[in-house]
């Protein structure tokens, strides 16, 4: 089973520099691989600074975040990561 989620970027300058390394470093934590795409960039490991800096994501872009493993961890991975990038991490 998948678990799939859109959220819309709420940081004020996007997926760049200290909201990207910050949402990196979650997703690191997080007990199961989650991939982020936006349109039709990606998906790519939401882990990698690189991969998640060459997506571009602009602030309001919709991304979606997937785990593809069954289970809660999934379930609050994905949810815990969707909720990060709703928030505006300039702030």
């Amino acid at each position: 089973m998948t678990v799939e989620r859109r959220v819309t970027v709420g940081s004020s300058v996007g997926l760049h520099a200290r909201p990207a390394t910050l949402f990196t470093k979650a997703a690191a934590a997080q007990p199961v691989k989650v991939t982020i795409a936006a349109g039709d960039r990606g998906p790519v490991d939401a882990r990698s600074i690189l991969s998640v800096l060459g997506l571009g994501v602009g602030s309001g872009e919709e991304v979606v975040l997937t785990a593809q493993e069954d289970g809660a961890d999934s379930e609050a991975a994905v949810a815990a990561l969707a909720e990060l990038l709703a928030t505006d991490m300039d702030a």
